[in-house]
């Protein structure tokens, strides 16, 4: 059996032809899944989709029309995919449940680091042969107060390294984490932990309950000289009202490696495109902030564990058996 697998990175291909090597044939495509994209599929059984698919109606009728029957994505959201369609279709939906959280904590930490810092400001007059100090002023972390909303894995070991750094620990999710509460967080009300915290960092996953959960009323209740990174889900911030924080002149630096509205524009070369996206342009004029294209998780430890998780789940596919990563079970 050959199966396709959309929206395939250069450095993830190798990975994934060596894993699938000696199971089933694969096809990498580099090509995204879309609704132009889909008939692609057709007389494919198994289909593999990256994080940015779209897996909404239109796109599942037009796979399951074409013989597909089972989707493996490779990560862990899936909220681009419409399940209860998914199910009626009769199509299998599985996803990698787990891989390693130290990627994107540490990645959180970088673009943290590197906004406090002004590391690119800083690189790119280096090049120029500007030495000069002026403007990149940081500030130590020691001391100051970390707050992090979501402590699940992703959450605990950003927490870990904070408390590396001798940070406060100020803590928000709907259930307390006890190794996150061992090295001294502190769980109180997201309020409390916005107008406190002087960085902040969203791990929580995107739900109707989490959308926006940094809108506007979050935005303003933040400190004015704080530090914002999502590493997530871009839907978490509420990116116009960002935007208008900016030009207010607030926050030290925004790190942000997710965006709202990145379908269709991450994982591809828009260089010599204009890009229509006012809001995405605007915000990647601040000098405080770094937009980095959703490579939170993009290390080979991480992108390993991906690549093995999805092959179990086509093995327990084409074997009959189900795991805790099936999100649609296969129809009997």
């Amino acid at each position: 059996m050959e199966i396709l697998a959309f929206g395939v990175q250069a450095d993830e291909k190798p990975l994934i032809e060596r894993a699938f090597e000696g199971h089933h044939g694969i096809r990498c495509l580099d090509v995204s899944l879309t609704e132009d994209t889909a008939p692609i599929a057709a007389g494919h059984e198994i289909i593999s989709t990256s994080v940015n698919a779209d897996l909404g109606p239109r796109v599942l009728q037009t796979l399951a029309a074409g013989g597909t029957r089972m989707i493996a994505q490779r990560s862990t959201g899936f909220n681009n995919i419409d399940l209860e369609v998914a199910e009626r279709l009769g199509l299998t939906v599985a996803r990698v449940s787990y891989y390693s959280p130290y990627s994107v904590a540490e990645f959180a930490w970088t673009l943290a680091m590197a906004v406090n810092r002004r590391i690119v400001r800083a690189s790119s007059r280096t090049r120029d042969f500007d030495f000069r100090l002026d403007g990149l002023m940081g500030r130590d972390l020691r001391g100051r107060t970390a707050g992090v909303l979501g402590t699940g894995k992703i959450g605990e070991a950003f927490t870990r390294i904070a408390h590396g750094f001798g940070m406060n620990l100020l803590g928000w999710d709907i259930a307390e984490n006890p190794a996150c509460v061992a090295l001294g967080m502190k769980y109180v009300e997201k309020e409390q932990l916005l107008a406190e915290a002087d960085l902040i960092s969203l791990h929580v996953p995107l739900l109707p309950s989490t959308r926006h959960i940094i809108d506007a009323a979050a935005l303003k209740a933040m400190k004015d000289d704080a530090i914002l990174v999502n590493s997530s889900r871009g839907g978490l911030v509420d990116t116009d009202a960002l935007v208008t924080e900016l030009r207010a002149g607030r926050f030290t630096g925004v790190g942000l490696d997710v965006y709202e509205a990145e379908a269709g524009l991450f994982f591809r070369d828009k260089s010599l495109e204009v890009v229509e996206d006012d809001t995405l342009a605007r915000l990647v004029t601040f000098p405080n902030v770094i937009v980095t294209s959703h490579q939170a998780y993009y290390t080979v430890d991480a992108v390993g564990q991906i690549v093995d998780a999805t092959l179990k789940n086509v093995l327990d596919y084409t074997a009959g058996r189900r795991s805790e990563n099936v999100l649609v079970p296969r129809a009997s």
